[in-house]
């Protein structure tokens, strides 16, 4: 399995509308996509003294399946136009890691 993480900022005044844009728009837009090996993806938010900073994750099969979402330069962050306009700075490329062990705990 493989974890895309990719890191974003705004400003305090457009966290809520960078937040509406991805889970209204951008996560919604990937899903459509059907990428075969897609698992998942979390959007998380945590707010700092002077930013918001967000933070995905994106869960693969494989490297495959994250170059069937991506391309060749599988890297590369993928942060449409709208969500652009509202960060203040970005992860220009996403960082990949392979899951060693991940444990689903019983409820």
């Amino acid at each position: 399995m493989i974890c895309r993480v990719w890191r974003g900022w705004t400003t305090r005044a457009n966290a809520d509308a960078y937040e509406r844009i991805v889970r209204g728009q951008v996560i919604p837009g990937i899903e459509a996509r059907h990428i075969p090996g897609f698992v998942s993806i979390d959007l998380m938010r945590r707010e700092r003294e002077k930013d918001v900073e967000f933070l995905t994750l994106m869960w693969f099969d494989d490297l495959a399946s994250v170059q069937a979402f991506m391309g060749e330069d599988y890297e590369q962050a993928h942060v449409p136009a709208a969500a652009r306009a509202v960060l203040s700075d970005f992860d220009e490329r996403s960082a990949h890691f392979e899951v060693l062990d991940r444990r689903q705990q019983p409820s």
